[in-house]
């Protein structure tokens, strides 16, 4: 078991490179995730999301009743700064329609399921880091289909009503599921042993979910990979510094302004994956350009977090 928890640790705190290199096997061996689509990759991106709930106690929530006006700053945050990024670099750069299409709809998704251990890395406000990112993914099913409804523009055909559904079956009701359970079993020591080992199947979710994209559309990155990567390198590192520019703005501590940065730059890149796949087949480039997010926030939010946490003040 201590090997196994050894592994698990190991798993979690490499997710930027266990994904990566899922994603070289896939470029390079696509037979070896092209099973990973369609139902199935609703499937994984609903266990990622049933592992974020399990996380989730009475006292998390009680964190959004005491600091409403903290996780109300950062919710709005969340869906002001990366979508109006999104859209901003869309216009300036006259991105190709696939590449806009993920662009914005990783901006418009919530939070990262693993911007909570990147603030605790960063020394920042944990309570605050699981708190938005507990708002932003219950809003998430009215907030991003609305987003990508408002700021696509008449060229691209959004399904609002269809994405709201695919949210709510692979985000909310995961969560809602994953809680209830943390709170009826959480001082159970079977279900402590078993929350030691549900990240890092979160990692190895992930890292499925990226290489089933390479698989199938990772031809598309010698064609539009320097668009893809400029644009998603740069929504993050601009997502970065406006978190923690909001963060001075409004006053907040050190560690809130860290956490903010993070939060805000940080998206959860899976489930704009998984939208774009479901949603958006007839642009496979979308599907991409939100991989290449997966792998990108996950190294670029361990690197921030860790130049942070070696600033004490």
């Amino acid at each position: 078991m201590n090997f196994i928890l050894r592994v698990c640790e190991g798993l979690s705190k490499n997710t930027a490179l266990f994904v990566g290199i899922s994603a070289i096997i896939a470029f390079f061996c696509p037979s070896a995730f092209s099973w990973v689509k369609g139902n199935t990759q609703t499937f994984i991106l609903g266990f990622i999301m049933l592992t974020m709930g399990m996380t989730l106690s009475g006292n998390d929530y009680k964190i959004l009743a005491k600091r409403p006006f903290d996780i109300f700053i950062g919710a709005c945050a969340q869906y002001t700064i990366m979508p109006l990024i999104a859209w901003t670099l869309i216009q300036v750069f006259d991105l190709p329609k696939g590449v806009a299409v993920g662009l914005l709809l990783v901006g418009t998704c919530p939070g990262g399921v693993s911007s909570n251990i990147m603030s605790y890395i960063a020394k920042g406000d944990v309570a605050f880091s699981v708190g938005m990112t507990t708002a932003s993914t219950l809003l998430s099913p009215v907030m991003t289909p609305l987003l990508m409804l408002w700021l696509s523009g008449e060229n691209i055909d959004v399904d609002a009503w269809g994405m709201f559904k695919s949210i709510l079956i692979v985000t909310l009701i995961p969560v809602c599921v994953g809680s209830t359970l943390n709170i009826l079993f959480g001082k159970k020591q079977t279900y402590k042993t078993a929350m030691q080992v549900m990240p890092s199947l979160s990692v190895v979710g992930l890292a499925m979910i990226v290489g089933g994209v390479t698989a199938l559309h990772g031809h598309l990155f010698f064609t539009s990979g320097i668009a893809i990567f400029c644009a998603i390198a740069l929504h993050n590192t601009l997502g970065y510094c406006g978190g923690y520019v909001i963060g001075k703005l409004f006053g907040m501590n050190t560690a809130q302004k860290r956490t903010l940065s993070i939060e805000v730059g940080c998206q959860n890149a899976g489930l704009g994956t998984n939208l774009a796949s479901t949603h958006f087949q007839a642009l496979p480039e979308a599907a991409v350009a939100s991989a290449v997010a997966c792998v990108y926030h996950s190294i670029s939010g361990t690197f921030l977090a860790s130049i942070f946490a070696k600033f004490k003040k």
